[in-house]
């Protein structure tokens, strides 16, 4: 299918670009596009960023060069400078409003053949879950109804400032969000003025019935004050895209006392504080289509907002522009700039900066265009691959996948035929990037491939265990990313068919043993097999609650889904596996959970550790602190950049920047498959840091020791 992409490298640009069309999940309805609309006040911010250079970048974004130098401390410049060039080159998918024909429906009221609003992409098929997807009055147009999720943005700031019939209310900006909410607020009864300093704005505002005013030409502040009989207006819904703050400082002096300002557009926010304070102002700034926005919950799982207590949930104010452009309070003809064919895209953004023009309609009724809208296969390049040594193909594309994995395997000049993403975007930017055979939204074309013989699934954590028994069914040498599996069960179905299957290599990413840091002290240790004692502190740092990787159902949570590798280096240190396992969180009732805590190991052969996973510290104090005690030995692995040793002689100090294992990991494992060899880490020893962590946190909940 056809894409419409911004590529952050400015040499690049925006292209329309040939991608897998997306398969149908759970929960999600997939929709073959007739029309996308482009705002051009969102979609040129998009578009300036992308075409700017490094260094305006980092101007736009300065919190960025506090990361910068943190991560040159870390991880070396060489490695800094690689997730650099990662982060600017890659894709991004432009468009979120669109309205087409549903084709596949996995949602309870939405059917094939219903037309519906969504916020997909500028794409020919596009792929929306439940509650973001709408369907559409049979009397309004797609001309029309592909207005719809841009006019939430303007209806969300409406309902936050709260208008009141009769009240006098400032529109600053007339672009296509600015001139729909004068309408909005015309129908709730407010006296609207409408400000934008284009004089051909300002006339379609009026010819709307809505008053207005141009800075360049009227005297803004004596003619509010003339038309509020000397009080200002009770608020001002901001629309505009500026960098000047002027506009927020204009609309403090135009409001009356304890007048509200709401910010819906992107403007300079430098306040003085005299303004505000003096009239009591309040000020709060939108958040795009409604409560639901950016709520993964919401969002992705589909799980609403009870009405009585949450009435206007983004997709309710779906409904809400759609029966208002239905009932003609909500007027799109004189919005419409102009409509042109996807294939002439560039039309639109090679003038997106244009001041004339309020928004584009993109048609998407081209039968050639659309010949090929249902594969979900990209094949960029035929070759030949050697069968006998591993020809591997990745399910997943997510930033380790692209800053971690792929580099090191291309590094080791591993065969990578192909790539699976869930949209197709990510994949087919590695795809292209690495010169690899396919990119796919499939993952199944994968599995099936007969030349690929080795699967490696960097997916989200509730998907490993899923694709790892598809892998296994399929007789293929399986790579895992941690964890393997969220509980007992999912880990238990694994082992049963890793046991019938004749897969020949099984490993889970446990990078850390591979270290030329744990390893140089692996050496020195487990001579005599006698008991040691491990004392690790990581010092995680803070991801929100909301986070993915933080959710149990989704990613388990910091202790399955990241702690797990600890234990395993704990493992390997040893020798041993782990017999019982404890585990307490800061709080009275282990309010951290799953995500923070102490962990204590006890092994088989007597040795204990304990595991310190804080996302509390100092984000200047070392990120991982490994310290090994043994036989009047001290052994201390700062942050994979240095490795100590105290009362052991003829030991060398370590100094590897940011040595946590990969490279040494993938080769090993790209040579046990070459050679036939077993697995470098023992199945028993993954089993048993599966069922560690999963224990870990059942320790959490009980509040007791629990047997592995």
């Amino acid at each position: 299918m056809k894409q419409i992409i911004q590529r952050l490298n400015p040499k690049l640009g925006i292209k329309l670009m040939d991608l897998p069309a997306p398969k149908n999940k759970k929960g999600n309805v997939l929709i073959k596009t007739t029309k996308t609309l482009v705002s051009k006040g969102t979609e040129s911010t998009i578009v300036e960023f992308g075409n700017a250079s490094f260094y305006e970048k980092v101007k736009q974004r300065p919190e960025k060069i506090k990361q910068l130098i943190k991560s040159l401390k870390s991880n070396g410049l060489i490695k800094t400078f690689d997730n650099v060039k990662n982060s600017i080159d890659q894709y991004i998918a432009l468009g979120y409003c669109n309205c087409g024909i549903v084709v596949e429906s996995d949602v309870v009221g939405i059917n094939v053949g219903d037309r519906v609003v969504s916020n997909g992409p500028h794409a020919e098929v596009v792929r929306v879950p439940a509650n973001l997807v709408v369907k559409i009055p049979d009397t309004v147009s797609d001309d029309y109804a592909v207005f719809t999720v841009i006019g939430s943005i303007g209806l969300q700031g409406i309902r936050l400032f709260n208008p009141t019939y009769g009240e006098n209310v400032i529109v600053f900006g007339l672009g296509l969000v600015g001139l729909i909410t004068i309408q909005l607020l015309k129908a709730n009864g407010t006296n609207v003025i409408g400000i934008d300093i284009d004089e051909k704005k300002c006339k379609i505002a009026d010819d709307l019935g809505i008053k207005t005013l141009n800075p360049k030409i009227d005297d803004i502040e004596s003619k509010i004050i003339n038309q509020t009989k000397g009080v200002g207006v009770d608020g001002v819904i901001i629309t505009a895209a500026s960098k000047s703050d002027e506009i927020i400082a204009k609309s403090a002096r135009l409001c009356r006392k304890r007048g509200r300002i709401v910010l819906i557009g992107v403007i300079g926010l430098n306040i003085n504080r005299e303004d505000f304070y003096e009239k009591e102002l309040t000020f709060q700034v939108s958040c795009s289509y409604g409560p639901g926005r950016y709520d993964t919950k919401y969002e992705e799982e589909g799980i609403d907002y009870p009405l009585p207590y949450v009435r206007w949930t983004e997709k309710r104010n779906f409904e809400t522009i759609l029966e208002s452009i239905e009932k003609g309070s909500l007027k799109i003809d004189s919005l419409i700039t102009e409509k042109i064919m996807l294939e002439d895209y560039r039309k639109i953004y090679d003038n997106i900066d244009s001041s004339n023009s309020i928004a584009s309609i993109i048609d998407y009724s081209n039968d050639e265009i659309s010949r090929n809208s249902k594969n979900t296969i990209i094949t960029l390049k035929t070759k030949s691959y050697t069968k006998n040594k591993p020809v591997v193909g990745i399910i997943g594309a997510g930033n380790f996948t692209k800053s971690v994995i792929i580099p090191t395997l291309i590094k080791l000049g591993c065969q990578i035929k192909c790539i699976a993403s869930s949209t197709g975007v990510s994949s087919s930017y590695l795809a292209k990037k690495y010169d690899l055979s396919y990119s796919t939204t499939d993952y199944k074309n994968i599995i099936e491939d007969e030349d690929v013989n080795t699967i490696m699934i960097t997916t989200r954590h509730d998907t490993h265990s899923k694709f790892a028994k598809e892998v296994l069914k399929a007789n293929k040498n399986l790579f895992v990313e941690k964890p393997l599996a969220l509980d007992n069960q999912e880990l238990n179905n694994i082992i049963d068919i890793y046991n019938k299957s004749k897969s020949s290599s099984f490993l889970v990413g446990f990078n850390r043993r591979f270290s030329s840091h744990a390893e140089s002290i692996k050496k020195y240790i487990n001579d005599n097999d006698s008991p040691i004692n491990i004392s690790i502190t990581i010092n995680a740092g803070y991801v929100p609650n909301d986070n993915w990787i933080t959710q149990r159902n989704i990613g388990g949570g910091r202790i399955i889904g990241e702690a797990c590798h600890l234990i395993d280096l704990c493992i390997f240190f040893t020798n041993s596996e782990v017999d019982r396992v404890c585990m307490n969180s800061i709080g009275s009732s282990g309010t951290a959970g799953i995500n923070d805590g102490s962990i204590i190991l006890r092994f088989n052969n007597g040795s204990n550790a304990i595991i310190n996973y804080f996302t509390n510290g100092s984000s200047l104090y070392s990120k991982e602190r490994i310290e090994v005690y043994d036989n009047n030995r001290t052994f201390i692995i700062d942050d994979f950049n240095v490795t100590k040793a105290y009362g052991v002689k003829g030991f060398k100090s370590v100094k590897n920047i940011n040595d946590k294992g990969h490279k040494n990991q993938f080769s090993l494992y790209l040579s046990s498959i070459s050679n036939g060899s077993k697995n470098i880490i023992s199945t028993k020893h993954i089993y048993n840091c599966s069922r560690t962590a999963i224990a870990a946190t059942k320790s959490l909940m009980e509040k007791s020791w629990i047997k592995v």
